[in-house]
């Protein structure tokens, strides 16, 4: 099990490149933009195949709209999209009772489990090698979380998780780059109808 950025990288230089061929990867995403510097590090050493589950988003249209240009990203790596059908009840049924707690509470822990047991469900399914999430680029997101929810879905699925904390060596400041590279769009919220509100409140205050 690694436990540091230092030891992810020496991973993947001494133990997955030197493979006489790569190994596959099912790697969750939130949307284009967090995708973007998470695809052009894991390329390299690894067959991906990007999935799309994100029942927190609200409303659906901004789902399809970040499902769309999520597909429309991949499509310049010729790397294969799949996702799951939108049910926004399965994100609140989740979060149940911890729905005013606020970013990087337990409401986020809750939110980022449903996702990876997800991830890990469908990579267990599908046979591939590794799952992980490019959710861990974002400065707003706690990876010492995602890394321990990873783990134990590993343990308890019997599929491999591969570590997670993509916001290392300026991975969000390169994912904006980009960004404005390929003219993806970039939300101003996370996701959820709550850090939706949440946005909305800071905009009414500023005027």
């Amino acid at each position: 099990m690694l436990d540091s950025y230092k030891d992810f990288k020496s991973f993947l230089e001494k133990e997955i490149k030197p493979l006489a061929s790569k190994p596959s990867l099912l790697l969750h995403t939130c949307c284009a933009p967090c995708s973007s510097a998470t695809i052009e590090l894991l390329n390299e050493y690894f067959n991906i195949t990007i999935f799309y589950s994100n029942d927190n988003i609200y409303p659906y249209d901004e789902f399809r709209h970040r499902l769309e240009e999520q597909i429309r990203f991949a499509s310049y790596y010729n790397i294969n999209v799949i996702f799951d059908e939108y049910n926004n009840d399965d994100y609140n049924n989740a979060i149940k009772g911890n729905e005013n707690l606020g970013e990087r509470s337990k409401r986020c822990y809750l939110c980022y489990s449903l996702r990876l047991r997800k991830t890990a469900i469908k990579a267990k399914k599908l046979n591939y090698d590794y799952f992980t999430t490019s959710l861990s680029i974002s400065p707003y997101k706690v990876s010492n979380w995602i890394n321990e929810i990873g783990y134990n879905l590993e343990k308890e699925l019997n599929v491999k998780f591969l570590y997670s904390d993509f916001k290392k060596e300026e991975g969000y400041k390169k994912s904006i780059v980009l960004s404005n590279k390929y003219g993806l769009y970039r939300q101003d919220y996370c996701g959820c109808v709550y850090s939706k509100k949440e946005r909305d409140e800071v905009k009414c205050q500023e005027h």
